[in-house]
């Protein structure tokens, strides 16, 4: 495989994952307190699966970027710079750390057999985090208050969309490391 064909190859993964990300943040149910139920998520997850942690994480900052500068393409079809400013934004701040972290438990998954779901769990953990401290700071609410409207809720579905998005995040990177040395 030769260099320029690779570098070919990695960016229409990284562009096809952040449409991919775009796409999914349309599936979206407004919450009661203000925090939608998206399936950003699920594609962070998914694209840090399938393209590991530095290339996922590059996904998840071109999505941003994209959102940042007025692109459509955070939920309900808005961007502009005030969602990474607004209640919300901390989580949508918080995708490319998500996604590095994520993408290095897919990454080394074979080395050590814990650190695929503990990278997941951290990775999902730091997104509530900065994303609940930024609606804290910015709705003047408690920590319990915003605990209630920003990590309660989504915790079923959380733990839903993660081992979904793993599990086929994984059967795509192993066919795709497959194909690769035959296509290219």
């Amino acid at each position: 495989m030769t260099t320029s064909k690779t570098h070919i190859y990695d960016l229409c993964m990284i562009a096809l994952c952040t449409a991919l990300i775009a796409v999914m943040a349309q599936i979206s149910i407004p919450m009661p307190l203000g925090v939608p139920m998206t399936m950003q998520t699920f594609a962070i997850t998914l694209a840090a699966v399938v393209l590991g942690s530095k290339k996922g994480a590059v996904s998840a900052l071109i999505y941003v970027l994209l959102g940042m500068i007025g692109i459509p393409v955070f939920s309900n079809f808005t961007g502009g710079i005030q969602y990474l400013a607004g209640p919300t934004g901390g989580f949508l701040i918080s995708f490319p750390i998500m996604a590095y972290l994520i993408g290095l438990g897919s990454d080394k998954w074979k080395n050590f057999r814990g650190g695929f779901p503990a990278a997941l769990i951290l990775g999902t953990t730091v997104n509530y985090i900065v994303g609940t401290v930024m609606y804290c700071i910015l709705t003047d609410s408690t920590v319990l208050a915003g605990v209630a409207a920003c990590v309660i809720p989504f915790l079923p579905t959380a733990v839903l969309k993660a081992v979904l998005a793993s599990a086929l995040g994984l059967q795509i990177r192993r066919r795709i490391g497959v194909m690769i040395p035959k296509t290219l």
